[in-house]
């Protein structure tokens, strides 16, 4: 059964991203963990929520500085 997380799916996983930011001097390549996992959530709900829009921009952005 799957769980539903109210009107704002992901919102748990786009807070940890922006706590791992802040600890990291927004050096998006040190939260990658937190990246995926939102990523992961968004993908589960179709990327039905708000909090998706921004991941898109961050995995580009990981990618880049590989």
């Amino acid at each position: 059964m799957a769980q539903q997380q109210g009107k704002e799916p992901c919102k748990k996983e786009a807070c940890n991203i922006q706590a791992c930011l802040s600890k990291n001097n927004f050096l998006p390549q040190k939260c990658v963990t937190v990246i995926e996992k939102l990523q992961f959530c968004c993908e589960k709900c179709n990327y039905d929520s708000t909090h998706c829009a921004s991941v898109a921009g961050l995995l580009k952005q990981i990618s880049k500085q590989k």
